[in-house]
């Protein structure tokens, strides 16, 4: 695992539950009860949270936390930038799924002139704005963040002026948006989602591969359409939301969702997906041992882990080599 590097983000601002700034300790814990190495032979950086936020005002409504989630994102983005440029190959292992917008910035600051690919891995589309928001929980607003979403034509809210410059200073964090287009972005295990985001994915065209599919076509047939339909992509990124799991499997995360893949198919479809060359960053989201039972999530996630970051380390040559 010579040039795999540990990226570890704590925060939790973007989630409607407690408990998601937990997730990379109870990944580390899974791993000790495996008497496992794994975290002892990879090298980490630590990104600084914001969760003493929590304790005071939330803010606007409609963009909760907005500040501090933005600071946290900021962070991320220098973290995943900073490895890439050193030829690294980084792992993100975050709490709740709004702070990916900071690995997106930190790629497309390492590689500015490189077309970047986007698979999400996720029960749900996070393309809310805050004109959209059902619940101004920013880790549904995410790939909106990305790729400069504000879809007003669809508005239920109605944002001050104070939130919508945040906003937009947000989506301007890797430069003038957006960081990544539609045509740029594959959805896999896609099955909880709002009209507005609906009406989006329509109207850009957006690919997306539902359960049944991968259930008729198989896991390795879906690796391969995904990563066909980003071709044209210099650099592909893979973001894994533990809720893209069937809940009966994923009660140790905040919005489980039933009608999900298994740990056998996420654990095989993510090493056929990282094992392209093009595929430059993993990264796993959303596990809450609040809401679990016996660590079962975390565990399950740590197996999942383990798999990628060996299929990931076949395909990079040592730095030495």
């Amino acid at each position: 695992m010579s040039r795999l590097h540990l990226i570890e983000v704590r925060s939790e601002l973007g989630a409607g539950t407690r408990g998601a700034s937990l997730g990379v300790e109870a990944v580390k814990i899974a791993a000790h009860d495996f008497a496992s190495k794994f975290f002892y032979k990879l090298p980490a950086t630590v990104v600084p949270d914001r969760n003493d936020l929590l304790y005071g005002s939330e803010g606007s409504p409609f963009a909760r936390y907005l500040p501090g989630v933005a600071e946290v994102i900021q962070n991320l983005r220098d973290a995943v930038a900073e490895s890439l440029i050193r030829d690294e190959y980084p792992i993100v292992l975050a709490g709740d799924h709004s702070t990916a917008a900071g690995t997106i910035a930190g790629i497309r600051k390492a590689m500015p002139d490189r077309r970047l690919g986007v698979i999400w891995v996720d029960a749900h589309a996070d393309l809310h704005s805050p004109w959209t928001t059902p619940s101004g929980n920013m880790h549904g607003m995410t790939l909106a963040i990305a790729l400069g979403e504000d879809h007003r034509d669809a508005a239920v809210r109605e944002p001050d002026a104070t939130t919508v410059k945040r906003w937009h200073a947000l989506q301007a964090i890797a430069g003038t948006p957006p960081m990544v287009n539609y045509s740029d972005l594959v959805y896999i295990a896609l099955r909880d989602l709002e009209p507005q985001e609906s009406k989006l994915i329509r109207k850009h065209k957006v690919k997306v591969f539902g359960v049944p599919e991968l259930r008729r076509k198989g896991v390795e047939r879906i690796a391969l359409d995904a990563l066909n339909a980003l071709s044209s992509c210099d650099a592909i990124y893979v973001s894994f939301d533990v809720d893209s799991l069937d809940a009966r499997l994923s009660q140790g995360t905040g919005t489980p969702v039933p009608g999900g893949i298994n740990e056998r198919e996420a654990g095989k479809l993510l090493q056929n997906l990282v094992r392209n060359p093009k595929v430059c960053c993993f990264e796993m989201v959303e596990i809450n041992p609040t809401l679990d039972k016996e660590n079962l999530m975390a565990e399950m996630a740590f197996e999942i882990l383990v798999k990628v970051a060996n299929a990931i380390d076949l395909q990079i040559p040592s730095k030495d080599a």
